[in-house]
């Protein structure tokens, strides 16, 4: 079992940036990929970035692809979200997930275990 914790979300204005942190305790990280997934008011949770176990393999969502980049660090289970030119659709509470299977994984019933979530928003 592994317990998350997100961090660093908060108020920026379009065209900032944000850095997010996903922090494990429990089993390591490396046990697991790792997703990022967030939810909008009235909308469904959905996928933004993965990462395999030796993050050697990432997937992205269309709308976030060449500006967000997802990355881990394994010696110190924690996994980041790197928010860059953010625009206001992108206001969210961004959870952290982690998968114990191999590979990457964008559905959000494929996760076995969910952070508490950090609130991003994004000012026009």
């Amino acid at each position: 079992q592994v317990q998350l914790v997100e961090s660093g979300g908060g108020l920026v204005q379009a065209g900032g940036s944000l850095s997010l942190s996903c922090a494990a305790s429990g089993r390591t990280t490396n046990s697991y990929a790792m997703g990022w997934f967030r939810q909008a008011p009235g909308k469904e949770r959905e996928f933004v970035a993965g990462i395999s176990r030796s993050g050697r393999s990432t997937r992205y969502a269309d709308s976030v692809k060449g500006r967000f980049t997802i990355s881990r660090d394994n010696a110190k289970n924690t996994v980041y979200l790197q928010m860059n030119s953010l625009k206001p659709e992108d206001t969210a509470v961004y959870y952290c997930a982690a998968n114990s299977g191999y590979g990457v994984w964008t559905v959000p019933h494929e996760y076995d275990y969910w952070g508490q979530g950090t609130q991003v928003t994004v000012s026009s």
